[in-house]
């Protein structure tokens, strides 16, 4: 099932991004606005420039860590988990477990093709298509 479907057939199209130069603070509204997890970080061009989430952005606000003014560039995350449109579920699954940590999988994917931004797919994206 998960080598014959490909992640572009489920992944989101409608990827909420946020510029570099915007504020934590306001990155962190957009999260929870959207009830999203992260916030793709995207430069003048449209292309991935890095990746912020919900849990760093929300954990280091409620610990005062970061300075008034301090700006998305200052603390994304540039090695992004990213996979293309055509490839297949298994090798999302695989990448999800490749780019996490002993513990964790990362529970999502920003979509790519030719450094352009073409969805999201999450670990919940991959469990409704199994289910479907």
């Amino acid at each position: 099932m998960l080598k014959k479907r490909q992640v572009k057939e489920v992944m989101s199209e409608d990827v909420i991004t946020v510029s570099p130069e915007e504020d934590v603070v306001f990155a962190f509204e957009k999260l929870m606005k959207y009830k999203i997890s992260s916030l793709p970080v995207v430069d003048d061009y449209g292309k991935l420039a890095g990746i912020v989430t919900a849990t760093d952005l929300g954990h280091n606000l409620i610990l005062d860590k970061y300075e008034l003014g301090t700006t998305v560039s200052e603390v994304m995350i540039t090695n992004v988990a990213c996979i293309g449109p055509e490839d297949s579920l298994q090798t999302a699954v695989k990448k999800m477990n490749e780019y996490g940590t002993d513990k964790e999988i990362v529970n999502q994917l920003v979509v790519v093709d030719d450094h352009k931004i073409k969805g999201i797919i999450s670990d919940g994206d991959i469990i409704k298509a199994l289910i479907s």
